[in-house]
């Protein structure tokens, strides 16, 4: 006799690229759902096809010197159509398909089938693990939601064999949609526009749960041109301090997590207010715990009073978004920061106690009509400061200020199929950058 409460699958899908590496990565925006239908009282299962710590593998726990990242499972496949002169190995990262229909077949039919979708030019990987989940489950519908989903909705209807694509956030549209698919329509218990009456997110249906990522506000108050969190997030949202102090809490003390990645596009925005009351909260705890910041820090928000509580917090991985020491021709694509703030952020971060090893600087690689000496200058810049210089391989977004340069500066055509805008690929780069000038900046980078 079937429950009156839906059995919903959430699936984490597979990546498809030249180059995949768990930098803290968590499907925050799936597994939030599952909180919310977990709550109301729906049964939740979760597989992830880029489970590093499934129960097939002979690997365990990553050192705890990696702070929780760690290499996923890959086999090699076939490169995309259009990508055959890249000289890289293309390869599915994750656990193999026999392990993910053994997952699928010792489960209870669901009744409703949930996957997200991240990077825009991964929809292989998604288009992948819907058909294999259809073959399993051929009655049972599935909705596909997350980035790839809101900035292609066309191409993902079109492509990926999901019966649903859903677009923007899912808080508003989860429950009607389950009611619509299911019959089975609770009562909300929270309020979309409220992030402090969302549950915490289902985490704990990881086999293994090394780190956590904590998502403190929702959107971002600048419009950067390579940049489309203001598409994704339209509304800045943020939630009360204490909230998020004891959701650290919670995960440290009944599930012991120590690493903890801050997944804010605008973490330090409004400090007084926010981020400061927020690390003093966490001080006050007394709990030992690092903190990892992989979407990079708005570097003039940084002051010297923040940057030693920071340090107290125990904040680990510092990542600024410095994009380019460029900083006299920089207003087209943002205004994070000029060359002054900069140099004093990265001071005021030396003397609170940040080693060069902690701190770096994200520099983008591959931006429409950019010049290797460009990259190579701010290179030398960063690395002047003692902090490390980070290369970021430029993506082409859709509905980007940037995007139009993009399509025009690209070799690929870039709206014909989003496997284009591979970052891997320099989609946009110069003829000046040769994968030997590539291969050369990264040594360059290195400290």
């Amino acid at each position: 006799m079937r429950s009156k409460f839906p059995h919903i699958l959430l699936v984490n899908p597979w990546i498809h690229d030249f180059a995949a590496y768990d930098f803290w990565a968590k499907p925050l925006g799936l597994l939030t759902l599952g909180g919310i239908l977990r709550e109301h009282g729906a049964r939740i299962s979760f597989l992830d096809c880029l489970d590093r710590f499934h129960p097939f593998s002979p690997a365990g726990p990553s050192p705890s010197a990696r702070c929780g990242r760690g290499p996923y499972l890959k086999t090699v496949i076939a490169k995309p159509p259009g990508l055959a002169d890249i000289p890289r190995t293309f390869c599915r990262y994750g656990i193999p398909e026999d392990w993910f229909r053994k997952d699928l077949a010792a489960l209870d039919p669901p009744d409703l089938v949930m996957v997200t979708s991240l990077m825009t030019y991964w929809y292989p990987g998604v288009r992948e693990t819907i058909g294999v989940v259809k073959s399993v489950f051929p009655d049972v519908p599935v909705v596909l939601g997350g980035v790839y989903a809101t900035l292609c909705a066309d191409h993902a209807r079109s492509t990926c064999g999901a019966d649903r694509v859903v677009s923007g956030p899912g808080e508003s549209a989860i429950l009607p949609l389950v009611a619509e698919l299911t019959g089975w329509s609770p009562v909300p218990r929270f309020d979309p526009q409220d992030l402090d009456t969302l549950p915490h997110p289902a985490l704990d249906l990881e086999h293994h749960l090394l780190h956590v990522p904590v998502l403190t506000s929702r959107g971002c108050p600048f419009q950067c041109a390579y940049c489309a969190s203001h598409r994704l997030q339209p509304r800045m949202m943020r939630r009360r301090p204490d909230s998020v102090v004891d959701e650290i809490v919670h995960w440290h003390q009944r599930h012991g997590v120590r690493d903890f990645a801050f997944y804010d596009d605008a973490l330090l925005v409004d400090a007084d207010h926010h981020i400061i009351p927020l690390l003093e909260g966490l001080v006050a705890t007394g709990i030992d715990v690092r903190f990892h910041t992989p979407n990079a820090l708005h570097i003039r928000e940084i002051t010297r009073p923040l940057a030693r509580l920071m340090f107290r917090a125990g904040f680990y991985t510092v990542r600024l978004g410095l994009e380019t020491t460029a900083f006299e021709g920089r207003q087209t694509m943002d205004r994070k920061v000029t060359e002054a703030e900069f140099l004093r952020t990265v001071g005021y971060l030396k003397a609170a106690g940040f080693n060069s090893g902690q701190v770096g600087a994200y520099l983008l690689a591959g931006l429409p009509g950019q010049d290797v000496s460009g990259v190579e200058a701010s290179i030398a810049v960063v690395k002047a400061t003692g902090v490390t210089p980070i290369i970021a391989h430029y993506t082409p977004i859709p509905h980007t200020p940037m995007w139009k340069a993009a399509v025009a500066a690209s070799r690929y055509d870039l709206e014909s199929d989003p496997i284009f805008t591979n970052n891997a690929i320099f989609p946009c780069r110069s003829e000046s950058f040769s994968w030997d000038v590539l291969t050369r900046l990264k040594n360059l980078a290195r400290i």
